[in-house]
């Protein structure tokens, strides 16, 4: 069987999701230690900034509570992991993955971030729109 060039193109881009980046905000307007919430494309994200100047993006929502309420949340870390807890139940994720600390099963979508010169950009594929 052979493939035609169009259905590798095709296949390449059911793979590979488009990524876009937005503006967020300067990257002094970022608190060092805390969260910032801000609506992309109609998804909203919690942006965190900590005392290193490490940057990490998740969504806002909480799957626990179902409350846009982890910008919000307590950063830390567990073993060495960059963390945020949930400001409702505590639950704790990993801000680089957005994977719950605290039941393995639950997971919040983690976005990637980078600092343009002074401005903050974070990056959303078709598939986190809402």
């Amino acid at each position: 069987m052979t493939t035609s060039p169009d259905a590798t193109i095709v296949r390449e881009r059911a793979v590979r999701p488009a990524v876009r980046w937005f503006d967020i905000c300067s990257y002094a307007a970022l608190t060092p230690e805390r969260g910032a919430c801000a609506m992309v494309e109609g998804t909203q994200v919690a942006i965190f900034r900590t005392f290193d100047d490490a940057l990490y993006a998740l969504s806002n929502l909480d799957p626990f509570s179902g409350a846009c309420v982890l910008s919000r949340g307590i950063l830390g870390t567990r073993c060495g992991t960059p963390t945020v807890a949930s400001p409702m139940y505590k639950q704790v994720f990993d801000l680089r993955t957005g994977a719950c600390l605290d039941d393995p099963r639950v997971a919040v979508p983690a976005f990637p971030v980078r600092r343009a010169g002074d401005r903050v950009e974070v990056a959303l594929t078709d598939e986190h729109r809402q």
